[in-house]
């Protein structure tokens, strides 16, 4: 069995927002749960202070062919976060990045997907980072927005990062698979003015 441990760090910014109401704001972060057929219960370990949290996975992989279990080719891990933000502000994902190791054999292929939605509403982001075999070695991916998609002003929703693996293999007798062992992501706030007529 494959088995991973790897720290992830959230940074949200601690700047005190000026008039313009476009620099980041005060916000405290927490892991609300963590859970997915990639991190079932006592496979990831996780710790929040403040505006940053950590998560260790112990267990995120997935595998295709040498008689791998055909349900390990794919696998999930969505995190949920609570923010805490003064009223009045609002808050977006600006980054987030994994890493982890890759074995892809000839004729084989896997993917790694994150897509973030703020809790009662559809996905709003899926970014893909695909892998072509034969390959072996560690891997990055990264996401930052153009734009910034932020929570709706005035409701107090958690952001859910799902995160999946996926290996498909046309040679059942090789084996392929794809690790997580490591993300990290970054919060940006920003102050909504509210409007309405005199």
């Amino acid at each position: 069995m494959l088995t991973t441990a790897a720290a992830t760090l959230l940074a949200v910014s601690s700047a005190v927002v000026p008039a313009t109401g476009t620099d980041e704001v005060p916000a405290s972060v927490e892991v609300a749960s963590v859970n997915g057929s990639g991190c079932p219960a006592g496979t990831a370990d996780t710790s929040a202070s403040g505006n940053t949290f950590s998560v260790s996975y112990r267990a995120f992989f997935a595998q295709a062919g040498g008689g791998a279990n055909p349900a390990d080719s794919r696998r999930n891990c969505q995190l949920s976060l609570r923010v805490s933000l003064p009223p009045g502000y609002t808050y977006g994902l600006a980054a987030t990045s994994y890493t982890g190791f890759a074995h892809v054999e000839e004729g084989a292929s896997a993917l790694h997907r994150v897509s973030f939605y703020f809790q009662g509403t559809s996905p709003t982001v899926a970014v893909d980072h695909p892998f072509t075999g034969p390959l072996t070695g560690e891997w990055r991916s990264d996401y930052r927005p153009a734009e910034i998609v932020y929570s709706p002003c005035g409701d107090d929703r958690n952001l859910n990062i799902n995160a999946e693996l996926r290996v498909r293999t046309t040679d059942p007798s090789k084996r392929s698979f794809l690790v997580a062992d490591a993300s990290r992501g970054a919060l940006r706030a920003k102050y909504e003015f509210a409007v309405k007529p005199c």
